[in-house]
């Protein structure tokens, strides 16, 4: 990436950052802006961005913020010798409602999931270190934004799940109960669910070989991941899976009826992690072990991203990640972001955390939702 242009976003009433494509570091006190310029970077990609919030939640407020604003954010993505433009925002519908417009080089996109065929992005926040211990959807959202890396369709495939899931949960609760509308949107879901539970089996053994290959890299350890699930278990078995996963869903359809909730399918999947040196589960970890375990995926996921497209590695967000690591793991975490040639967005307070890229890095001072590169 190589631009970033920001409008009426969070703390922005306009900005924009020119990068060279090394790694960034956004250095400054809290509040300054840092975090909402990796927000605006993660709705570069589909999903609700690194703070999950609504679409009207990332709109600029305050006393000089207009009551019409709308926000944007654009970014130039440079690959393969040429420069895509992608930006995204905050549209109103023909009722007022919110909705979200994507453009793809200058042309407009129907669908978010189009921009993970153009960026790749993985993030770490210090909202996820208690991934391992809080409930399943985090790891499944967290597993889904890497699976994005190896199979770009995966997140239109998710979102025609959770489609025709929640149309299925609309008919059940409120009818008409229409056997044959519910097969359809059964039958989507099968289709869809299928795709969606077999891109996660794909990205878990490219992840498994990827941390096996890397071993206890340096100060990190190595990582052992799983999926536990209904829906998980149905692809191992020898039975037709799209007939059984639609006569699942259909024998389901009182209990759901009754329980408001689809009670089969990959959106009630778990990633489980287990730590390979010390034999034991992610969420028995000490706080740091889970925090380098986080780190050993993603960068795994960076290597194996990286082989697969032509040594392209995937955009990295790092939101405060020197301030919980010790001087080993920070110099680790930087070497081998250096190595991989990733573009990763790091944040903190001080500027001093990241000395070892002081010359390998753009660095920016943040104060008032206003980046100052900082000559080298």
């Amino acid at each position: 990436m190589t631009r970033l242009v920001l409008a009426n976003f969070r703390s922005y009433a306009s900005g924009s950052i020119a990068v060279s494509g090394r790694p960034v570091v956004l250095a400054g006190p809290n509040g300054a802006g840092k975090t909402n310029i990796l927000d605006a970077l993660s709705l570069l990609s589909p999903g609700r961005g690194i703070r999950g919030a609504t679409l009207g939640e990332h709109t600029r407020k305050g006393p000089s913020a207009p009551s019409d604003a709308l926000w944007a954010v654009a970014a130039t993505v440079a690959r393969s010798g040429e420069d895509y433009e992608i930006g995204t925002g905050l549209t109103l519908g023909p009722n007022g409602g919110e909705r979200r417009k994507v453009h793809l080089n200058g042309t407009p996109s129907n669908n978010a999931a189009d921009m993970a065929e153009v960026v790749q992005m993985a993030w770490l926040t210090p909202a996820m270190d208690r991934l391992f211990i809080e409930g399943a959807s985090g790891r499944r959202k967290f597993l889904d934004r890497l699976v994005f890396g190896f199979v770009p369709e995966h997140a239109r495939n998710a979102a025609r799940y959770e489609t025709a899931m929640r149309e299925r949960a609309r008919l059940l609760k409120y009818g008409p109960r229409d056997p044959a509308w519910l097969d359809g949107l059964e039958a989507e879901m099968a289709d869809a669910g299928i795709a969606v539970a077999s891109a996660r089996a794909e990205g878990v053994e490219r992840l498994n070989r990827a941390l096996a290959a890397r071993g206890e890299a340096g100060a990190f350890p190595s990582a052992q991941l799983s999926l536990r699930g209904e829906a998980d278990d149905l692809l191992g078995e020898k039975a037709d899976i799209s007939v059984e996963f639609k006569s699942r869903l259909r024998h389901a359809r009182m209990r759901d009826a009754e329980a408001g909730r689809t009670t089969f399918g990959p959106h009630r999947s778990d990633l489980v992690v287990r730590h390979v040196q010390k034999r034991t589960d992610a969420a028995e970890c000490s706080t740091g072990e889970q925090k380098a375990l986080l780190i050993a995926i993603v960068l795994a996921h960076a290597w194996e991203s990286s082989h697969m497209r032509d040594g392209r590695a995937p955009i990295l967000l790092l939101d405060e990640i020197a301030a919980h690591l010790d001087s080993k793991r920070r110099a680790a975490l930087f070497e081998e972001i250096l190595a991989l040639g990733a573009q990763a967005w790091m944040t903190g307070t001080d500027m001093e955390m990241f000395a070892p890229l002081k010359t390998k890095a753009d660095l920016f001072a943040v104060a008032d939702s206003t980046p100052a590169l900082i000559s080298e």
